[in-house]
Parts: structure tokens; C-alpha cells; sequence
């Protein structure tokens, strides 16, 4: 892994984030928190990005390149769109990494140092604290709801084909719909 110095908060860096669609309609100055929280992170093919079960503070946007996603060794799915945001629930759970993700070719990510903003806590920054923490939250809904969405979707195909194969869907459907619990 490449990776750059924090980043500056200049009109450049902003712009280059106003790019990111999950990020357009923020405001500049919360724009400039998360750049000072930030850094680039270029990853060759094959490199881990982020590792099952760890538990590091970073938060990533795709800038350029692909991933791949897999739990216990088995794909969850690939993303290769400029600004999806991956690393998320690690932020919001506080637990361990669900997942281990890796870049399938070079790869450019804006990596967001979610621990960082604990440094914003001085009296006269709980505030500013407060924004940016509203910032991340709301990414992470829109985020998580279009994933929830698309996993729903999966869901009903999967139930689909297996009605389809004229197996005995009744047991595999209660475990998909425990599964689903477990999403909602």
C-alpha cells in the first residue's frame, strides 16, 4: 500500500470530493473535516484492504479500481463504481471486520480515519465533533438502506430459483427468512 499525508483542506481537495456522489450535497466546511481526517491509499491487485476480524478505525470511498468483498472465504460481491463507500460497519457496530476485502486490481481509495475525529473534542470543537459525526451517519444510511435494498432483492431471486428447482423450500426458507432477521 501507497498512502498519502492527512489531507489539506484546500478548494481543490473539496471540489475533488464534491466528485464523490455520496459526498455532493455536503457542505464545504464539513467537507474540510473530513479531508483533514483523511488520506489517499493506493493498493496494487491482490492487496487486503481491509481484513476479517480486525479492528482498525478506517472508513473508504473508491476512487478508482475494483474490490472484492468475501466472508469466511466465500464472495459476497465485487464493487468497482467510483464512490462507493465500504468499511462502514465496522464504524457503526463497533465490532470486529465483517469481511475481508481485497483489491482486485490497482486501487485508489480516499480512507477516512473514523478515530481521528475523536482529536475534534476540545469545548470549543464539540460542535464541529457533532457535524462531522452527522456527516459519516448520514452517508452510512443512504448506504446501508441501498444495500439493504439490493439485498432484499437477492433475497426474493434466491427464494425464486429455489421454488423454480421444485426443491422443498420450506426449510430453506425458513433459514433464509432467520438469515434476513439477522439483516433487518
Amino acid at each position: 500500500m501507497i498512502e498519502s499525508k492527512y489531507l489539506k483542506e484546500n478548494i481543490e481537495n473539496i471540489q475533488r470530493l464534491m466528485s464523490i456522489s455520496a459526498l455532493k450535497h455536503f457542505e464545504t466546511r464539513n467537507l474540510g473535516k473530513l479531508l483533514r481526517l483523511s488520506k489517499i491509499r493506493q493498493y496494487e491487485g491482490g492487496e487486503t484492504i481491509i481484513q476479517e476480524g480486525d479492528m482498525d478505525p478506517w472508513l473508504y470511498f473508491l476512487l478508482s479500481g475494483k474490490i472484492r468483498i468475501t466472508k469466511e472465504g466465500e464472495q459476497i460481491g465485487v464493487i468497482g463504481r467510483k464512490g462507493e463507500i465500504f468499511g462502514e460497519m465496522r464504524i457503526v457496530d463497533d465490532q470486529s471486520r465483517s469481511a475481508t476485502v481485497v483489491a482486485v486490481e490497482k486501487t485508489i481509495c480516499l480512507a477516512v480515519d473514523t478515530s481521528a475525529g475523536n482529536r475534534l473534542v476540545t469545548s470549543d470543537q464539540k460542535d464541529e465533533r457533532l457535524d462531522f459525526l452527522l456527516l459519516l451517519y448520514r452517508i452510512f444510511a443512504e448506504y446501508m438502506t441501498n444495500r439493504l435494498r439490493l439485498t432484499n432483492e437477492e433475497l426474493i431471486r434466491a427464494k425464486k430459483e429455489i421454488r423454480r428447482l421444485g426443491g422443498d423450500t420450506s426449510n430453506r426458507e425458513a433459514s433464509l427468512e432467520t438469515d434476513m432477521d439477522h439483516l433487518i
